[in-house]
């Protein structure tokens, strides 16, 4: 089978949005009948993301199969609405493992192993391997594979991977392999005119490095490109100037996918990888893809005609880079869209909630307590230590007795039971065990099989079960989630809530509506008497997308706006 591959490099500098656009090329390819796929290289050394901090690389982002990898992977889940594997998320770390444990078994048979040939070529096999795997339901191969390489080219980190690329463009062949380049056009001085130096520098440096861009994907801050830039950028990087793309700050992230289809590219593509005469696209998949970019245009003309807001304030530790919680923001937006509200996001970070800010900083202090104060809905998220915990304890209790709908997240569930256990049940010295090891009230607890020595890859991850109790036929969230008995969601966690003390909470009107398979380990907690006040040990923003948001996310808008119970009545 014929198989087309769209690399998307990047040059300038890091974090321009290559995600973004490989994402939205593989949406616009999705549209026209194609079955995609996405690959994401890291040229870090870590063998995945898992031990990576929020704050050095963003979230860890993970997949059914317990995969933590890029936060990329979920744009690709996202705007594809397929399901991948962890080989998806090629780093440094996981071809040299390969190569050195393949020299171990004696697999080169005496050969000197190097990084060309040996790296490079492991490189293009994982990339022609993962390529085949399907990634959805219907169990077939993918027509088109998009592969993103991290970092930007010139980094020593990329190197291999570059020459891997330059390698593999002669191996599939000139029809069968297309490369996007995004490149910064940075706006200088007060007059505001735009630079094209750094994109004829980068171009310049990924021709010496045998790679030559079929599309050049500018960033720009403006509308678009000024006039003459394109037709300069054109000239100086040996490309035609449809080949050039403006691609500047939009509203919504949702908008890209448009602003490249305007522009040509699904055309330019259909024509430069041969599509028409080299893949046989069913009619069921063009009307699927015609149909899906007509519920994709609604959705993001949509969005810019929302008048009505509502506020929800994040209560995290890591709210200074806000990638860490890049998933979580997506499922809020999803859930938002689909109500009809316009999202209004407020960031507070935990620690500044506590009272000893109060007296090192207390105009922090006040300025995220004003901010909690006019929170419509509270959101905590999950996160490991214990900075900022007493101030994510302080948010929830807040919630529960001022009635705000509150919805906690892994650790956002732990601390809603502590602090129920502390102001309700009366035990005063309740605590986790991963922030008090000699706590006398262990109301979180280390899960037995978990490693204590190792951290990657170690956590309960991945797809599992959670089975709705006998009882909860009256559940909000179990309506929420359709009504069924049983859903599956994507877990990362190594603590869990002490089932010796469920029966003291239960009595008290914190219900565990939602269980694993063994009944044992808390899943959903549910509060009584309250509008909404929800806590999953899962991670339900793993699996939003924005024709189909997360349950526990429309819950909490649902209920910030008053319509929850209409919603309900509807179900």
């Amino acid at each position: 089978m014929v198989k087309k591959y769209v690399l998307v490099s990047g040059g300038v500098i890091s974090g321009i949005g290559k995600g973004i656009i490989a994402s939205s090329t593989g949406l616009l390819l999705k549209t026209m009948g194609l079955k995609v796929t996405s690959i994401k290289i890291d040229p870090y050394l870590n063998i995945d993301a898992g031990t990576l901090s929020p704050l050095d690389h963003g979230e860890v982002f993970v997949l059914n199969d317990g995969g933590e990898v890029d936060l990329d992977l979920g744009n690709y889940e996202r705007y594809l609405d397929v399901t991948l594997t962890r080989s998806n998320n090629i780093t440094t770390g996981k071809i040299y493992r390969d190569v050195i444990e393949r020299e171990r078994k004696g697999d080169y048979l005496g050969k000197t192993v190097q990084v060309v040939p040996h790296i490079t070529d492991a490189i293009q096999d994982w990339v022609e391997r993962v390529a085949t795997i399907p990634v959805d339901d219907s169990g077939e191969e993918p027509d088109v594979c998009i592969i993103e390489l991290g970092g930007t080219v010139g980094d020593i980190e990329s190197a291999p991977f570059v020459e891997a690329m330059r390698q593999f463009q002669f191996r599939v062949g000139h029809d069968n392999f297309a490369l996007i380049h995004v490149s910064l056009v940075p706006t200088i001085g007060s007059v505001g005119e735009q630079k094209t130096k750094p994109t004829q520098a980068s171009i310049r440096d990924l021709r010496g490095l045998g790679l030559t861009p079929d599309l050049i994907a500018c960033r720009c801050e403006k509308s678009g490109l000024d006039e003459g830039i394109q037709a300069k950028i054109s000239m100086f990087c040996h490309v035609q100037p449809n080949q050039v793309l403006a691609v500047r700050d939009c509203s919504s992230v949702y908008h890209v996918p448009e602003l490249l289809k305007d522009q040509g590219m699904v055309d330019f593509l259909w024509k430069r990888l041969n599509i028409e005469k080299s893949i046989n696209i069913s009619v069921p998949l063009q009307q699927k893809g015609v149909e899906m970019w007509k519920k994709w245009n609604q959705l993001t003309s949509a969005q810019e005609r929302l008048h009505d807001t509502v506020t929800i304030v994040l209560v995290g530790k890591y709210t200074n880079l806000q990638d860490s919680y890049a998933s979580v923001v997506k499922a809020l937006e999803h859930a938002s869209l689909n109500c009809r509200k316009k999202l209004i996001m407020k960031w507070v970070e935990a620690s500044d909630l506590e009272p000893e800010t109060r007296t090192a900083s207390p105009v922090k202090y006040h300025e995220a307590w004003q901010d909690l104060c006019s929170a419509e809905g509270i959101l905590v998220p999950g996160g490991f230590g214990n900075r900022g915990v007493e101030g994510k304890i302080a948010a929830a209790k807040w919630a529960r007795e001022q009635k705000i709908p509150y919805l906690g997240i892994c650790l956002g569930l732990q601390i809603a039971v502590i602090e129920f256990a502390r102001n309700v049940c009366g035990m005063t010295d309740a605590n986790s065990i991963e922030l008090d090891e000699n706590t006398t009230t262990p109301v979180v607890v280390y899960m037995p099989e978990i490693s204590k020595t190792h951290l990657g890859g170690t956590m309960r991850l991945g797809a599992r079960p959670t089975e709705f109790q006998a009882g909860t036929e009256n559940s909000t969230i179990r309506k929420l989630y359709g009504g069924g008995s049983t859903v599956l969601e994507r877990h990362r966690h190594r603590y869990e809530i002490n089932p010796e003390l469920i029966e003291k909470f239960e009595a008290k009107g914190l219900k565990f509506v939602g269980k694993d398979e063994t009944g044992q380990r808390m899943e959903i907690v549910e509060l009584a008497d309250h509008p909404y006040f929800l806590g999953v040990q899962y991670h339900p923003e793993y699996l939003t997308r924005p024709l189909k948001p997360s349950a526990p996310f429309m819950g909490l808008i649902l209920a910030a706006t008053n319509d929850l119970q209409s919603h309900l009545a509807t179900l």
